[in-house]
């Protein structure tokens, strides 16, 4: 499996090209600023062939070259139908620093002209590679993960975590669609209860594992003290 990642733009969003290996299809997951030059490098040097965009969600340091890729490749762009929205109006989920940053230039948006839409629990077969989706609202209301099997170096799977999960942190929710405690529900029902061993590849920051961030992130380890403590409870 050929996994290619890179930060782009002043926000630093890892975009990721994913294929099963040289030569092939590929899926381009998070094209944010300036990340389409830098797509079109991984595809020239591995000689793929995009044909799906994956959005994990659409704040506009994810998804600002989703048009741009999907038409360059003739791909089809997958997000969110809770997100969908701001493929076309990306300021409605904009802080007011970023926009007025923005405001001084002449940015046009349009969706790309094949756009489907993401659901909870569902499996994609895209380029030889397979993917689940989990819908997990609280950074933005069609917040989702990508999982896709991996089975080499004791790794069971990978997930693209975009902004619910970093290293050492979590996303933020104070941005319009955000929530906080929907974010700490998505941590505790579509985080907690996956393998140690799977690797995330999250939309800012290195890399890292769900078993190191249950170990180590601070947001995880008081759900699960919380957990541990309604457990206790509930047995006397």
């Amino acid at each position: 499996m050929l996994i290619a990642g890179f930060p782009a733009g002043p926000w630093g969003t890892n975009c990721y090209v994913a294929a099963t290996g040289p030569g092939a299809e590929c899926v381009v997951i998070d094209p944010g600023k300036d990340s389409a030059d830098g797509v079109a490098e991984v595809v020239r040097e591995h000689r793929l062939k995009p044909v799906a965009v994956l959005v994990t969600h659409g704040h506009v340091d994810h998804m600002w070259c989703v048009a741009p890729v999907a038409g360059t490749y003739d791909a089809t762009a997958w997000i969110h139908p809770s997100d969908r929205h701001l493929l076309t109006d990306p300021m409605a989920g904009m802080s007011r620093e970023t926009s007025q940053m923005l405001l001084g230039g002449n940015y046009q948006w349009a969706e790309p002209d094949d756009v489907q839409e993401l659901a909870d629990d569902q499996h994609l077969e895209l380029a030889g590679l397979r993917f689940v989706v989990d819908h997990t609202p609280g950074h933005t209301e069609g917040s989702v993960t990508f999982r896709t099997p991996y089975a080499e170096q004791d790794i069971s799977e990978l997930m693209f975590s975009g902004d619910l999960l970093f290293q050492g942190s979590i996303g933020r929710t104070d941005l319009p669609g955000g929530d906080h405690a929907t974010m700490l529900r998505s941590l505790t029902t579509k985080v907690l209860p996956l393998a140690d061993d799977i690797v995330v590849l999250p939309g800012h920051g290195d890399q890292t594992s769900i078993g190191r961030e249950r170990a180590t992130n601070p947001f995880l380890l008081d759900l699960q003290r919380e957990g541990d403590a309604g457990r206790v409870t509930r047995g006397l």
